[in-house]
């Protein structure tokens, strides 16, 4: 009887707990993710109300504060980490696309405590990437501990991306499409579960222990009136504009700071003040700009010009330039932030910029139309349609837009504005803020099935030797001998210093092979050609797969410097292929 038990017990056990490894793993995840976002927005709102309350007095500090935590954050990052912390969804893409979803130790802790500083300090980036690469990490190592294939790494990737953003927002629909659209995880029952899985915990998680106060405060006064579709629409053109000069200005910015100013100290100094020089004179680009946002919501958007250096001027119209200014200067202070060692994200700038920018449409329609236009609704639609376009993400910009803010009522014309939105960038940038530096160098392959395959596929494992050399100088008759020894139909022509002359194939031979009369006066290089396309051991396996598409062959040379290496064959590169594309794709 107690064997009977104890056999059930074990085979419940392995059922239970090694079937079902990933969903324990996952849930394992979702707390650590979890954990991460509430000590980062711990952290955040502990420097903010430390220097508020030791320093708020002062406004001058204004200017030099956001400097300070940027040199604490470059001397932590220089002598401690001793890594470039970067973009942070940006290296998880990365990551995937680069070294099989592996990501360093040190990202599960460094980019919350930089980040932290930088932010509360008043460095005018988002905490979102950092939680996001922080996340990915925790689901990185932990896969790399148990010692996990490059599919189950990538779920567990995924779980503590997804975390993160559920954690740090308490948006679990937000923290799921985020990882199946940005990152673009593929949508599978074995993946969507356990992201499900952690989202779910990590907002549960940052809900016990903060309730309400991770979110936007909103609540919806003036319902949907379908007459103001026209305007939405217009909010979604608008927005796809304005993501295109914040994609574009801060790529511009970026490159311009680094190739001008090489000198880390100098690149410091110049960031930092000016980022302080635009605190001082819109002090509501300190920081992530939340309790801007969260003014704009109560109808108090007036404030956003009473606590700035253009206080006292009333007039409706240069309140409507004002706003333009936060919208452009907004990106620049982001930029200035990052460029000069600052550890922060784009999430809580688009936000913002999202924000203002439906503030602004609804603010200038009703001025000049008398439309009477809800302006805070606008508002949360704007921030959905700036993600959207910044990101590349309508459906991010959607969910999240309505998870944080609690309008589901504004549905409707979230998806207008962010559909529109998205569709305007698009004619312009092919790629979001994330993908953009990755595709320009080429290592972007989250996006692309097919290139993920051919980039883990090295040409290095597929050459084939097993072909019989040729001498350029050998006859006729030696090379029938050859050919008797040989498997192939195929004969590489190398000359003593190993260098590649050019090849034969027997269908080329065929007709003179047998005439006994030639084999002392035809010799090899008399009947050899070199081939018109060949493959170098440092082409990447896309450039392989447009050879043999365009050359049409079924073997083509391996040729480095000149000298032979071997051969590929299409019918070994299509069998890998095939197992690889198994191994990321199974459900």
């Amino acid at each position: 009887m107690n064997r009977i038990i104890e056999r059930d017990w074990n085979s419940f056990r392995i059922h239970f707990f090694v079937h079902n490894k990933i969903y324990w793993l996952s849930f394992i995840i979702g707390i650590l993710s979890g954990c991460a976002s509430l000590i980062l927005k711990n952290l955040i709102q502990f420097f903010k109300e430390f220097l508020m309350r030791d320093f708020g007095t002062e406004k001058y500090l204004l200017f030099i504060l956001p400097l300070a935590g940027i040199i604490i954050t470059v001397l932590i990052v220089r002598f401690f980490i001793k890594d470039d912390l970067g973009h942070g969804v940006t290296l998880v893409l990365s990551a995937i696309s680069n070294k099989k979803g592996r990501i360093r130790k040190h990202h599960t802790f460094s980019s919350v405590i930089t980040s932290a500083i930088t932010i509360g300090f008043g460095g005018s980036v988002g905490s979102e990437a950092p939680a996001v690469i922080t996340g990915s990490a925790i689901g990185s190592n932990i896969a790399r501990i148990f010692h996990l294939n490059y599919y189950d790494t990538l779920i567990l990737l995924g779980c503590g991306a997804s975390g993160a953003i559920s954690g740090i927002f308490m948006a679990p629909l937000a923290g799921i499409v985020f990882t199946l659209e940005v990152l673009m995880l593929d949508l599978t029952m074995a993946s969507l579960i356990p992201i499900l899985i952690s989202a779910i915990t990590a907002a549960v998680l940052t809900s016990l222990f903060m309730g309400n106060a991770v979110m936007l405060q909103f609540h919806i006064v003036n319902l949907f009136d379908y007459s103001n579709i026209p305007f939405y629409l217009i909010l979604g053109i608008f927005s796809g504009f304005v993501s295109l000069y914040f994609t574009r200005m801060s790529m511009w910015m970026e490159s311009k700071i680094k190739k001008s100013i090489k000198i880390l100290w100098q690149r410091i100094l110049f960031g930092g003040l000016l980022l302080g020089l635009l605190i001082f004179l819109f002090p509501s680009l300190w920081g992530e700009g939340y309790s801007s946002i969260i003014d704009v919501f109560n109808g108090h958007g007036v404030s956003l010009l009473s606590n700035s250096a253009f206080a006292g001027i009333n007039s409706p119209w240069f309140f409507s330039i004002f706003l333009l200014l936060l919208i452009f200067f907004k990106v620049i202070a982001m930029t200035a932030t990052c460029v000069s060692g600052g550890v922060g994200g784009i999430f809580a700038p688009s936000l913002f910029v999202g924000a203002i920018t439906g503030y602004f449409i609804a603010f200038l329609s009703n001025t000049i139309f008398g439309t009477n236009l809800p302006v805070d609704n606008f508002a949360v639609v704007g921030m959905g349609a700036m993600m959207a376009g910044v990101m590349h993400a309508p459906l991010l910009g959607i969910f999240l837009s309505v998870e944080i803010t609690g309008g589901y009522q504004l549905f409707f014309p979230l998806i207008i504005s962010s559909l529109i939105s998205y569709i305007t960038i698009i004619q312009f940038e092919t790629h979001s803020i994330y993908t953009k530096r990755l595709a320009l160098n080429g290592d972007l392959i989250t996006h692309h099935k097919d290139n993920a395959v051919l980039h883990f596929m090295k040409v290095g494992g597929l050459i084939d030797t097993n072909f019989q050399i040729v001498p350029p100088e050998a006859s006729l008759g030696d090379l029938t001998k050859i050919i008797i020894k040989s498997k192939r139909d195929l004969f590489p022509v190398v000359d003593s210093q190993g260098m590649m002359k050019g090849m034969l194939k027997m269908t080329d031979i065929r007709d003179i092979i047998f005439k006994h009369e030639l084999y002392d006066k035809v010799y090899v290089k008399d009947i050899m050609y070199m081939p018109e396309f060949y493959i170098s051991p440092r082409d990447s396996m896309s450039k392989v797969a447009e050879k043999f598409e365009s050359s049409n062959h079924y073997n083509l040379a391996v040729i480095d410097e000149g000298k032979y290496v071997g051969f590929i064959s299409r019918a070994r590169v299509f069998s890998i292929y095939r197992n690889e594309i198994r191994s990321i794709s199974h459900d």
